[in-house]
Formats: C-alpha cells, sequence, structure tokens
C-alpha cells in the first residue's frame, strides 16, 4: 500500500468514527450478548443495520446472505458470524472494472447534485487527478446562477493547469456547454469534466435545463464516452438518496461522488446507496485537498468502518498508518 493510500486509509478510519459507533458497537453488543442464532438475533441485526443509515434493502439482502451462508457453514455461535457480515457488506458495495472507462477513453464527464455539496470542489480534484494521470483535461463551467462558482472553479483549474470554458455569471448553461464541446472536439481533449449548478431536485425548470445540456453532448458529441456522476453529501443520510431518485429521473446516472464522510455518522449511506439504485459509489472524500477525494474501494471501507488493518500487501506490520 502506498504511502498516500496509507493515508487516506487512516483518514477514513478516523472520519467513520462516529459511523462505527453507530453500527459496529451496535454489531459488537449483538454478538456477544446473543449466545445462539436465532430470529430475535436476525431481528436485533436488522434494527441496527437500519438505524446505521446502511438501507431497508440493502439490509435485507445483507440478513438474507447471512443466513444462507450461516446454514451452509454450518456456524452455530454470534460470534462466528462477524466475518460472514463483513463480508456480506462487500458483496454489496463491488463497483466493477468498467466503472472508470472515463480514464481511458475520451469522456464528458458532468457533475451535477444540489448546492452545499461540493460539485465545483470535486470537478476540480477530478481535474487535478486525470491531469496528474497525463490526460488532457478541459473544464466547463456551466454554473452561471452562483456568483462564486466561476472564481471558485477558476482556482481549481489553474491548480490543476486545465483550461476553464465559461463561468460569467448569468450566462446561458447550455450555450456555455455547446462552446465548451466545440473546444473539446477542436482541441482534442481526452476529458471534459463540466461543473452544473447546484440545482435542488424540486425545481423542474432547472432540472429540465440539465436534460438540455445532456441533449447537446448526445447530439454535438455522440461519440464520447458519458458520466453523469452525481455528488452527495454523506452526512445527509437518506436524504442523499432521495436527491439521487430524483436527479435518477431526468439522466443517467452512472456513479455517485460521496463528500464529508469525515465525521459523520451516518456512514452506512454508502453501503445503501449503492445496493438500493444500483448506481456504484466511484469516489469518496474525506476531506479538503486533491488527495482526500480518492477511488472508492469497498474492500478499504469496510476495513476501516470495522477497523480491520489492510494488511494484503503487508501482512507483518500495518500500523504505520495509524500516527496521521
Amino acid at each position: 500500500m502506498s504511502e498516500e493510500k496509507k493515508g487516506f486509509f487512516a483518514r477514513l478510519k478516523a472520519g467513520l468514527t462516529k459511523t462505527r459507533e453507530n453500527i459496529v458497537r451496535g454489531i459488537d453488543s449483538l454478538f456477544s450478548g446473543f449466545s445462539s442464532i436465532d430470529e430475535d438475533f436476525y431481528e436485533e441485526l436488522e434494527e441496527i443495520l437500519i438505524m446505521g443509515d446502511i438501507g431497508v434493502n440493502a439490509t435485507a439482502s445483507i440478513i438474507e446472505r447471512l443466513k444462507q451462508q450461516v446454514r451452509e457453514q454450518h456456524v452455530k455461535t454470534p460470534v462466528e458470524c462477524k466475518e460472514l457480515l463483513i463480508r456480506s457488506i462487500r458483496e454489496q458495495m463491488e463497483v466493477g472494472e468498467a466503472a472508470y472507462e472515463f480514464e481511458t477513453k475520451q469522456s464528458v464527464i458532468m457533475v451535477i447534485g444540489v448546492n452545499g455539496v461540493g460539485k465545483t470542489t470535486t470537478v476540480g480534484k477530478l481535474a487535478w487527478k486525470l491531469k496528474d494521470e497525463g490526460r488532457k483535461v478541459l473544464i466547463a463551467a456551466a454554473d452561471t446562477f452562483r456568483a462564486a462558482a466561476g472564481e471558485q472553479l477558476a482556482e481549481w483549474a489553474e491548480r490543476a493547469g486545465a483550461p476553464m470554458i465559461g463561468g460569467r455569471e448569468g450566462a446561458d448553461p447550455a450555450s456555455v456547454v455547446y462552446d465548451a464541446v466545440s473546444a473539446a472536439k477542436a482541441r482534442g481533449v481526452d476529458v471534459l469534466l463540466i461543473d452544473t449548478a447546484g440545482r435542488l431536485h424540486n425545481k423542474k425548470n432547472l432540472m429540465e435545463e440539465l436534460r438540455k445540456m445532456n441533449r447537446i453532448i448526445d447530439k454535438e458529441f455522440p461519440d464520447a464516452h458519458r458520466e453523469n456522476l452525481i455528488v452527495l453529501d454523506g452526512t445527509t443520510g437518506q436524504n442523499a438518496m432521495a436527491q439521487a431518485r430524483e436527479f435518477g429521473d431526468v439522466t443517467n446516472l452512472t456513479g455517485i461522488v460521496l463528500t464529508k464522510m469525515d465525521g459523520t455518522a451516518k456512514g452506512g449511506i454508502a453501503v445503501a446507496i449503492q445496493s438500493e439504485l444500483k448506481i456504484p459509489v466511484k469516489y469518496i472524500g474525506v476531506g479538503e485537498t486533491t488527495q482526500d477525494l480518492q477511488k472508492f474501494d469497498p474492500d478499504e471501507f469496510v476495513n476501516a468502518l470495522f477497523e480491520v488493518e489492510p494488511d494484503r500487501e503487508e501482512p507483518e506490520e500495518t500500523g504505520g498508518s495509524e500516527d496521521e
């Protein structure tokens, strides 16, 4: 594990402290409090998972899988269940190899979500990461409603060394997208990153505007690989799920960026969202720096949640990441 990944794992583990208290402490006391695996045990486990924001559907799947494994492996005591439970939670969160095709194909990535979730910052961090991987990036500032959005994005663009189109307050966002697509094609850009306004999901005219931008990209750049990433604030729990559903009604969501996962008690939403909406969590954020936005790794997330040290590459010495 690289130093950067070690540092991120330590921050993720620290960030999930409240979630851990919310979920894992309850699981541990349940496992030590029951002497046998019966319906009461499963019911109490179900309640702990749902209260921990893992969600009704994901919880049902996790418990069904757990019951199956308990039967197949003839498990008799709750203590033996813990590893099976961790594995079952992990299985709910697999992302798949195709999730990051935009790293190798000519792509348009539209970043959407409500105000205050960290969209503009996410665009900036993604631009920095993609540039760091040798990709030619262009940023479109299509959030023309919020006065400071263009300035904020311009700072990130400069930091990433990526050119930016648009940003003028009050401009038509669809025209910004049109100009950016034209520029991306003319310049042979690898990735066009589009920052959009913080659309409140109940504002129908703003949702219609999102549809319009999608139509422009479909028409003007039909061969580009498309990504619509929704940025969700991890601290909002089930409300984040409602936002994802609303946006999913007007655009084909291909991935989720979960921000503000440091210090929330609602980290279980990472499991719920992927399991219930069938949209993969692709990035997870635990802080302000570019290194604090990383690709979502289900193994790493579950290890951090249950305080399992990441020992796949260093089986003997894993304590170094504690000192952050």
